[in-house]
């Protein structure tokens, strides 16, 4: 197996943090891990499109072939390989809550990054939208919509996290690793100058302090 991966972008990242929570080394589970250079425009080589046409990362090319590329559907992968430690719910109603909290934070949260970065960055300019697309005109109202979005994401999950640990669950989980990259993200792209409220930085601080906030 191959996995496709780049150092810094958020997606690839979320998939490196699950593997080390879940104790999986690529080395010893055979799995070559190929470094894409996003810089250099690595992921819309043609030897790289032939892998992936949306020309994103990460993708994980089983043995047989078949090429997975997304990074949710490579931790579900994973999960079914190595059930212990769980990190998408235990239970149906973990399960759900997890499902549930990994969208708001996808929907509203992730998506406000992207929106203010890619809408505003001089680097992103025809490239408004991840991956393999026509030229994709920067839209500068989408900043403004990215911020405000921003805004209420980081209300709605301090007062989630104001008198519980965990995002979703009693335990740590998947949308936990979910929330804390992307406030990673929002602080690399100038979105957050990372001075959360007392809860959020509480939880930060929590999982900045695990082994997988490295990977």
């Amino acid at each position: 197996m191959k996995l496709y991966d780049a150092g810094w972008a958020p997606s690839p990242r979320r998939v490196r943090m699950f593997l080390t929570e879940k104790g999986v080394d690529l080395a010893a589970a055979g799995i070559e891990r190929v470094t894409v250079d996003l810089g250099a425009g690595g992921q819309f080589d043609p030897d790289f499109l032939r892998i992936n046409p949306r020309g994103t990362v990460p993708v994980l090319v089983l043995d047989n072939g078949l090429a997975i590329a997304d990074s949710v559907a490579i931790c579900r992968y994973f999960e079914a390989l190595h059930p212990e430690p769980c990190l998408f719910g235990a239970t149906p109603i973990d399960q759900a809550a997890t499902e549930e909290w990994t969208r708001i934070v996808e929907h509203e949260g992730y998506a406000a990054v992207v929106y203010a970065f890619r809408n505003r960055s001089r680097a992103m300019v025809g490239r408004a939208l991840a991956g393999r697309w026509p030229e994709m005109p920067q839209i500068p109202e989408l900043v403004a919509r990215g911020q405000a979005m921003w805004g209420c994401f980081i209300d709605r999950l301090e007062a989630r996290l104001a008198d519980r640990m965990w995002l979703a669950t009693d335990a740590f989980g998947f949308a936990d690793l979910s929330a804390f990259v992307t406030l990673d993200f929002a602080v690399a792209t100038r979105l957050s100058d990372g001075a959360f409220p007392p809860a959020i930085a509480r939880w930060h601080a929590a999982i900045a302090a695990r082994e997988s906030a490295g990977a």
